[in-house]
């Protein structure tokens, strides 16, 4: 069996005012044509189809039309939501609507018997068992567990020992003659991060261990982390991270699908596939002159610019000017604190997360962990915009 793995689309995605859609439109394309050229039998879609938790008809219609492709050539389709997305959206809209044409969408846990394990019959005429389940918060975990385990909710049981239990349970049904397969978007220990993901998400007690998947899972394919690696584990673990670059902290990131070769007597094989359509991002460090010769050597890719020199009037503009596809120019922390020495704050372009680390580091709370909780409390009462 041929599974094309792929996760953390981010549709929707603008960096520093600049949309990233036409871009990404190009690189889904680039998907689907990995998909056909490799004939693949499976294709899974690990989380974050979308950037926002309310995506725009342009970002839900890109979504959608590439979904629909990935099931031509009566491939099966399994897609999760994860953290950026609205779980209740694809549950409730696009698991009706996308199931009337054969795709398997998860939304919100399930128990095995109502999607949560999905046996589904490929067309080379072997079957999986996949057993699916989409980002769980520390919260939405307590419920899942007293729903899908029946059981009471004990709050001292960490996140970890939560989710290893609805994973078991969903591994129940695998068989020794089907392809047994675990999807989730979730932050496994070991992981590294790709640059752009939220911190409250990835630390904070988020983190499983690779022994959460049970040694008859042939692959397990990850969402969440947007750096493409392998996991060492009981099985074949993976992330096939973001297909572009979406923050600046993942320039060096490669954009791949995953393509994966697995039958029931042996040992998945993992093969990363380039995926074409993202624009390179690069950060130019420097003087005026030192990072306008480096970006002449750049192409089309997007710049974020960091200044090693005082700050004075019209630098942002000249830079720009000279490389005009920058879209972030900053001034050295070393010059920055200079010129920022004795100078009152202000709140004006700075984030919730920035004032509440002002007012911890002024009344000399240093522990990671109010800021941490702060940071979720906020994701939670915003929903990520």
């Amino acid at each position: 069996m041929k599974i094309l793995h792929t996760a953390d689309w981010h549709v929707g995605k603008v960096l520093k005012n600049q949309p990233r859609i036409d871009e990404q439109r190009a690189v889904l394309r680039d998907l689907v044509r990995v998909a056909d050229e490799e004939d693949v039998d499976l294709v899974i879609v690990a989380g974050d189809l979308f950037e926002t938790t309310a995506p725009t008809p342009q970002a839900q219609g890109l979504v959608m039309q590439t979904l629909m492709a990935l099931r031509t050539g009566n491939r099966q389709v399994v897609v999760l939501a994860g953290n950026h997305d609205n779980s209740r959206l694809v549950q409730d809209v696009y698991r009706p609507v996308l199931g009337e044409l054969g795709l398997h969408v998860v939304g919100t846990p399930q128990r095995p018997d109502r999607g949560g394990t999905l046996n589904l019959d490929t067309k080379s005429g072997e079957r999986a068992v996949v057993a699916a389940l989409p980002f769980l918060s520390h919260r939405i975990a307590v419920r899942a567990a007293e729903v899908l385990l029946h059981a009471p909710s004990q709050h001292n049981q960490d996140y970890a020992i939560r989710m290893r239990s609805i994973i078991e349970l969903l591994c129940a049904g695998f068989t020794g003659d089907t392809v047994n397969l675990v999807t989730t978007h979730a932050t496994l220990l070991g992981g590294r991060r790709g640059g752009g993901e939220r911190d409250v998400q990835t630390l904070l007690g988020y983190e499983i261990p690779a022994d959460t998947f049970p040694v008859s899972t042939h692959y397990v394919a990850l969402g969440h982390l947007h750096r493409h690696q392998e996991i060492g584990g009981p099985c074949p673990i993976a992330y096939s991270g973001s297909p572009i670059a979406l923050d600046f902290g993942e320039e060096d990131n490669e954009s791949v699908a995953l393509v994966v070769n697995a039958t029931p007597d042996s040992r998945a094989s993992i093969r990363p596939v380039p995926l074409a359509g993202g624009r390179k991002l690069a950060t130019l460090r420097g003087t005026l002159d030192e990072v306008v010769a480096a970006g002449e050597e750049a192409g089309d890719a997007f710049l974020r610019v960091i200044l090693t020199q005082k700050a004075s009037a019209g630098l942002a503009e000249m830079v720009r000017e000279k490389l005009p596809n920058t879209l972030d120019v900053q001034i050295d922390e070393k010059f920055r604190a200079r010129a920022e020495a004795g100078a009152v704050k202000t709140r004006i372009g700075r984030t919730p997360t920035d004032l509440f680390a002002d007012f911890l580091s002024e009344k000399e709370i240093e522990d990671p962990r109010v800021q941490a909780m702060f940071a979720e409390l906020l994701e939670e009462s915003t929903g990520g915009r």
